[in-house]
């Protein structure tokens, strides 16, 4: 009898985690892959250089989690080199970072407020 309403309740728990669990998984958007939220936040940096001619740029920065990276300074790609010719060293600046074939990309650039 015990073992009965022992399995009675491990099974009820069992069935109560996994709903809970896929209630909060998120939904398919026909076909459209889920997007990560980390993904899409912006990380605040300092412009220490920038280097026009190779669309690069050095920026000292706080944690990149879309990219699971530390703070640090150290140079990045520019996915658009154009948006070079709007900065200027010291800027404080919002972006978001990508590893793209094996190099660090900024793929989005916005003054910081």
């Amino acid at each position: 009898m015990i073992q009965h309403l022992l399995w009675t309740f491990v099974l009820a728990t069992c069935a109560t985690l996994a709903h809970a669990q896929t209630a909060e998984a998120p939904h398919d958007h026909g076909g459209e892959a889920t997007h990560d939220h980390a993904a899409h936040e912006l990380a605040d940096g300092e412009v220490r250089k920038i280097d026009l001619a190779q669309g690069k740029l050095t920026l000292r920065h706080g944690p990149i989690a879309s990219i699971d990276m530390p703070p640090m300074t150290m140079v990045y790609k520019v996915a658009q080199p154009a948006w070079l010719k709007g900065l200027k060293v010291g800027d404080h600046i919002r972006f978001q970072a990508a590893q793209i074939k094996g190099a660090y990309v900024v793929t989005q650039i916005e003054p910081a407020h």
